[in-house]
């Protein structure tokens, strides 16, 4: 058996950031058609999914039930109590090195298909947007968890995280910064527009819809409202069917899986698996018993095994995946982009109007009340507790924690009472930013840890 001893930056080949690993080289072959590079852009097992741990740290998640909390140990306890350091010197991050092997397999097809062989030119160029779309999604994944909330007066200067753009095994893992992390993430989208179709022929694949959707959230975060509304609009114009959840009240039987959904616009998938997810007794509130997001996608804690007191998330049953929350961009996300937008600038109408478009479907016909509010203010309230309705369990949550933690009327501090201690998350703290795996440090020293 032929083994060859390759020096890996990050996590890209095996688990790990630079390392030596033992790679077999039976069954395999370079990369040389274009067919390779289409292969690997549709290899959903790891293209598709991205992060799962902040489903534990946002505040959709509260562990109540005692049976629960014993159970729950080691890096997931660490992260739902916001710990400084959530690993030990020998544990994997186990999201960091999935995202970076997604940016590795996106580097080696940026660097090898448009010169590969039996392809036409507009397969190569479409394969080539493609990968560049992955890696600004997956970009916007790691800076988002790893480093601070974008803020125009310091992101030049925050750390944001290592960028590698290249499959050179020895290339620099230093941090560049948080504003050039988003300069790649636009770059890359913005050029792989025009050579994507309107529509995928799998929503695993980018498409034109997909990219317009990824830039209305990366411009969301960075609180370039008008331009988040443009690029949601245009999301929208392209892909905009809502999920009725009025036929699923009687039998889900016919609820589409993933790959079928008419809302997924662009699918992403968290990595690992979340199964019986206690929810906050908060957010169950706000929901109300009459939301059919309540009475489809909440379950007691007795259907769950092992069972626990409470209540906990139930949707991803519905789509056959079981324990995979989807985290890509959909349609009720852009509509709430344009909402926001639209409430931010005083325009509450068109705030109203889209979030009663979704309210409408997630209630029966005799529980529905539209929703009214006589300014932006109010709008903007009624946008955020509908964005908690709409993507509770998935751990969407968590970047919105973060990014409204900029706006002083939308901030909030969540305190956790677990196992006798109390644990308290306030605005802006070092603790929205996860910290990078001790093992990845230590053996890349220019890797620099985030503050406490």
């Amino acid at each position: 058996m032929k083994k060859v001893i390759f020096y890996i930056a990050v996590a890209l080949l095996a688990t790990g950031c630079r390392k030596y690993v033992e790679i077999d080289q039976i069954g395999t072959r370079t990369m040389t058609y274009t067919s390779d590079y289409r292969a690997l852009m549709d290899n959903s097992g790891e293209m598709e999914s991205v992060c799962g741990l902040q489903i534990y740290s946002n505040d959709d998640t509260r562990i109540l039930d005692a049976n629960k909390q014993t159970q729950l140990t080691d890096i997931y306890y660490n992260a739902y109590q916001w710990k400084a350091a959530y690993y030990s010197d020998t544990q994997a991050d186990a999201d960091w090195d999935r995202m970076y092997r997604t940016i590795y397999n996106s580097n080696l097809t940026l660097e090898g298909v448009l010169t590969s062989e039996k392809g036409t030119d507009a397969d190569k160029k479409q394969i080539y947007a493609e990968a560049q779309v992955h890696r600004a999604f997956t970009y916007w994944t790691l800076v988002n968890i790893y480093a601070k909330q974008y803020d125009s007066a310091t992101a030049s200067t925050d750390l944001g995280v290592p960028m590698v753009v290249s499959t050179n095994l020895y290339a620099s893992l230093k941090r560049g910064s948080v504003q050039a992390a988003y300069d790649l993430i636009l770059s890359d989208l913005l050029a792989a527009v025009d050579a994507l179709p309107d529509l995928p022929d799998y929503n695993t694949r980018p498409s034109k819809a997909g990219a317009y959707a990824v830039l209305a959230r990366v411009y969301l975060s960075v609180r370039q409202f008008d331009k988040a509304r443009s690029y949601a609009e245009k999301a929208l114009a392209l892909q905009n069917g809502l999920l009725d959840l009025r036929n699923y009240q009687t039998s889900t039987a016919s609820f589409p899986q993933r790959l079928n959904d008419p809302e997924v616009i662009f699918s992403k998938v968290s990595n690992g698996y979340y199964q019986g997810i206690q929810l906050d007794t908060a957010l169950l509130t706000l929901l109300g018993t009459r939301d059919l997001r309540y009475k489809l996608f909440v379950r007691p804690g007795s259907s769950f095994r092992p069972s626990f007191t409470g209540y906990g998330y139930w949707r991803y049953t519905y789509t056959r995946e079981f324990s995979k929350m989807y985290q890509g961009p959909n349609v009720p996300e852009m509509m709430l982009i344009v909402a926001e937008a639209a409430a931010r600038s005083n325009d509450a109408n068109t705030a109203v109007s889209m979030i009663n478009a979704i309210r409408e479907k997630r209630f029966a016909t005799t529980d529905y009340t539209a929703v009214s509010a006589a300014d932006g203010a109010a709008a903007m309230q009624l946008v955020i507790a509908e964005r908690r309705r709409e993507f509770f369990g998935t751990g969407l949550r968590w970047f919105d924690q973060k990014r409204l933690n900029k706006d002083a009327a939308y901030q909030i501090t969540v305190t956790r009472d677990f196992k006798g201690v109390t644990s308290t998350l306030l605005p802006n703290s070092n603790r929205y930013v996860f910290p990078i795996a001790n093992k990845y440090i230590l053996l890349n020293p220019e890797i620099q840890q985030n503050p406490e």
